[in-house]
């Protein structure tokens, strides 16, 4: 990961304020440095100003041991180089101060007035040493040096240490940002791909729920079904042959069907690219199964499994009738009642009807035989109403009692797929017995 310009200080291993020792080796060198140079200047001082020899030197050497603290404190630095000017020392020392000024973060004011005070300082005392070399005759040059020394020499030692120093600040903020916003796009990426998994995972569990119910809707209803015709065929086997031959077809039919379902699917599950179980034997290795494959492949045999004739959208609202009908073979008693016009839905509306319509069903062959049943479909303005009723099953004895396993999903599947589309669904034990399933989906 990328370091930002903050991350960059709190990392720093070097002493006291510099961040690297580096730093503080750099920083001592010119120290000492300046220190030499103030110190040799200082001798000359002391015999200008009237002072010893020690004195000037020593003056010399605090003056110059100042760069030292450039980093921490650069104004300090071009203040005692503007102050030392007089002297004739300290021209590194105002050098380095000035690049490090001008290089800081500090308002640019500020630098412009100790540039502009160390320009005028300079100017001045290069004006007056020139205008007294030229009065003593050291200079034999015309009036005109005098002003062009001391302006030249006031730009040399001004201009081209701030106009680097803000260069090289620029420059280090520009790297500063753009690694701070290097940092800050690999953690958004890194918060992206974070997202991306969370919506992969929700989207496969989505998947998985949808599978299941499928799956659930391809089983439970025709193997209820199957448990139901094989409890009549043991009940009518001796009194009615015929009887018990066209149920032990019916139940052989069923069978055989949701096989095939089930192979179909778990073909899918097996191999992900329609090839066959053989192929799959020779590979080493299988390549992971989308689930979004599995899914298709369950709704498309979930509504072979309600009997339809192969439509790619799912059963709908005409097979009602085909659906009962099984049911009522099966030895069920349903009433069917339908208010309002019949019309077209889309296909997800159709098919969410019949699937509550039949998981229904399914629970009344489990928990309810032999009860009555009532299926109440109403085609209203902006919705579509369904009701599923069945009155109290009769007392044990009075028809052949029949144990259905259940899973405990059926109503929260029905609930999931009406929920899916907006719609709201209601289930529960109603006064006299009974059970009853409403649901109303908007279309």
């Amino acid at each position: 990961m990328t370091t930002t310009g903050e991350e960059h200080t709190a990392a720093g291993t070097g002493p006291w304020w510099w961040v690297r020792w580096r730093s503080a080796v750099l920083d001592a060198s010119l120290a000492l440095a300046s220190s030499v140079e103030c110190a040799a200047e200082g001798v000359r001082f002391a015999h200008d100003a009237g002072l010893p020899v020690p004195v000037g030197v020593g003056f010399g050497v605090v003056a110059g041991s100042v760069l030292l603290l450039r980093r921490k404190w650069p104004i300090a630095v071009v203040l005692v180089s503007i102050a030392i000017t007089p002297a004739q020392m300290g021209y590194l020392m105002g050098l380095v101060g000035l690049y490090t000024l001008a290089a800081s973060e500090l308002p640019r004011r500020i630098i412009g007035a100790l540039a502009g005070m160390s320009f005028a300082g300079m100017l001045i005392v290069t004006f007056v040493r020139a205008h007294q070399g030229v009065v003593r005759g050291d200079v034999t040059m015309g009036d005109w040096f005098v002003p062009f020394a001391s302006l030249t020499t006031a730009i040399g030692m001004t201009a081209p240490p701030v106009l680097l120093g803000l260069y090289m600040g620029a420059r280090r903020r520009l790297m500063e940002s753009l690694r701070e916003r290097a940092d800050s796009l690999e953690r958004e990426l890194m918060l992206l791909a974070e997202r991306a998994e969370e919506r992969a995972e929700w989207a496969r569990n989505e998947e998985r729920t949808r599978i299941a119910r499928e799956m659930h809707d391809v089983v439970a209803h025709r193997v209820s079904l199957m448990v139901v015709h094989a409890a009549a065929l043991q009940a009518v086997a001796r009194k009615d042959p015929e009887k018990a031959v066209r149920n032990a077809a019916l139940v052989g039919d069923m069978g055989r069907q949701a096989l095939t379902e089930l192979r179909e699917m778990l073909g899918v599950l097996r191999t992900g690219d329609g090839a066959g179980a053989g192929s799959a034997a020779r590979v080493p290795s299988v390549p992971s199964v989308p689930l979004a494959a599995v899914g298709v492949a369950a709704a498309a045999a979930a509504s072979r499994a309600a009997g339809d004739s192969g439509s790619a959208e799912g059963p709908c609202l005409a097979e009602l009738d085909e659906l009962i009908g099984q049911s009522a073979a099966a030895g069920m008693v349903v009433d069917l009642s339908v208010e309002g016009d019949t019309r077209a839905y889309a296909p997800e509306v159709e098919q969410t009807t019949y699937r509550v319509v039949q998981e229904a069903l399914t629970n009344v062959h489990k928990h309810a035989a032999g009860a009555k049943t009532y299926v109440r479909l109403a085609h209203r303005v902006s919705e579509i109403a369904m009701q599923v009723e069945n009155e109290c099953p009769p007392e044990p004895g009075a028809v052949s009692s029949v144990y259905l396993p259940s899973g405990g999903n059926g109503l929260l599947g029905m609930k999931e797929r009406v929920a899916a589309l907006g719609g709201v669904f209601v289930s529960g034990p109603t006064d006299g017995g009974g059970f009853r399933v409403s649901a109303v989906i908007p279309t």
